[in-house]
């Protein structure tokens, strides 16, 4: 939030790890002056020639004109560039925005020596606002020039918006019996619902894996991690994931992957999801104003897509997560949500749990409900909901967070 200072939420990192260089990226941060004073506003990376990419991007109607350059780009399969700026969104900027987007990757591709296509961009902040994009002329540059390996956490830094801590993730990885290495880095507290990303994040590894196969791999895990999150129920305009594969590790012994479905890639796709997985979370415990960090578990549903949207329906309903601010056990209130969510469902089967309590079962409270001990549990700040359906097989997980008065009083604020 612009010229405000905000705590840093309670749900942040204590630590963060050692994020190693990724041979093939280097990059850099500086100030543009896109919004926001003394502050550094713009990311960009440099990826090695044969670099391949992957992405998902939002689903939105509305999209910002950086999500429709990405969307064109992705075509090519390679990259050589990513341009990330803060504090304007430039979506709903109309021909401005397209170029605006253009001038960028134009300026971007003659400071690193590649075609426009091959520069990937980004902008998150205010919606509706022209970006100026020549005030990316001479940064850019100077970026480029300055590029560095590390620190991951400065480049993590320079996209947040009203996040108010970092987001980065790594890990290190055995493909065909050599240490590859992944890192990712994201940024995202508000306007947050699964749709596809929901947030900007960027992932890179020096793995030797072709652009298709990381689109399928990408597409898929994307379902169990960033497409299981909500904080507020709304999309973003702007929502982009990107997964960059430099090849270096080729050098070093790692083979070529063609393919999603290559048995070698078993332990990498595990680490990658698990990756995604902890920067989602982290996203959620960003999320303004939170508190509390909640996992909803549906399971016994007709299907795991029916099981999704009740979940989805429990995690985005202001009066559960107002309730889970308040530390008040309110289980009505997700039986209302269950009963909303338009999914078949059996009222006298229903079983409720917070934690391990369970406080609602046969369509009534539970004989042993304990009022004392749920409260107590309600006063941590990992917390779980689990509703048994009683009807199937189906199972789905969404992540959220409560819904304090802060929340509000970010949004107010947001443009002032």
């Amino acid at each position: 939030m612009a010229g405000k200072d905000v705590p840093v939420s309670p749900l942040a990192p204590k630590s963060y790890p050692d994020a190693p260089a990724i041979e093939g990226v280097t990059f850099a941060t500086a100030e543009a002056g896109i919004r926001y004073r003394n502050r550094r506003d713009v990311f960009m990376a440099v990826m090695a020639p044969g670099t391949e990419v992957a992405g998902v991007l939002t689903t939105s109607k509305c999209p910002g004109a950086p999500v429709e350059w990405c969307r064109e780009a992705l075509a090519g399969g390679k990259a050589r560039a990513l341009v990330v700026n803060s504090g304007n969104a430039n979506a709903f900027t109309g021909l401005k925005g397209r170029q605006a987007v253009k001038l960028t990757a134009e300026i971007a591709a003659t400071a690193v020596g590649c075609k426009p296509g091959e520069v990937f961009i980004s902008s998150t902040g205010v919606i509706g606002e022209p970006l100026d994009a020549s005030k990316f002329a001479g940064v850019l540059d100077a970026c480029a020039r300055s590029a560095k390996d590390g620190p991951w956490l400065d480049a993590a830094r320079a996209i947040m918006t009203t996040d108010t801590y970092p987001k980065v993730a790594t890990r290190t990885v055995k493909l065909g019996g050599v240490d590859v290495n992944l890192v990712g880095i994201a940024k995202g507290a508000g306007m947050i619902a699964p749709d596809m990303a929901t947030m900007l994040s960027y992932v890179f590894t020096d793995a030797p894996i072709s652009a298709q196969a990381l689109q399928t791999l990408l597409s898929a895990e994307v379902k169990a991690s960033f497409n299981a999150i909500t904080v507020d129920s709304d999309t973003s305009t702007s929502d982009t994931l990107l997964v960059f594969a430099t090849q270096a590790a080729a050098k070093r012994g790692a083979p070529r992957i063609e393919s999603a479905s290559d048995r070698r890639l078993g332990a990498f796709k595990s680490a990658f999801a698990s990756l995604l997985l902890e920067l989602a979370h982290m996203v959620v415990k960003d999320g303004e104003g939170a508190n509390k960090f909640v996992g909803v578990t549906v399971e016994g549903a007709v299907s795991n897509a029916s099981a999704r949207r009740v979940a989805l329906s429990i995690a985005n309903s202001p009066l559960v997560k107002t309730a889970i601010a308040g530390e008040d056990a309110n289980w009505g209130r997700v039986v209302m949500a269950v009963g909303k969510a338009g999914e078949p469902a059996d009222r006298d089967r229903l079983d409720i749990y917070f934690g391990d309590i369970r406080v609602a079962t046969a369509g009534a409270r539970d004989p042993d409900y304990s009022e004392d001990a749920t409260t107590a549990y309600m006063k941590g700040q990992d917390l779980a909901i689990r509703v048994a359906m009683g009807l199937g097989k189906g199972r789905a997980t969404i992540w959220t967070c409560d819904l304090t008065k802060a929340y509000v009083e970010i949004n107010g604020d947001y443009r002032s």
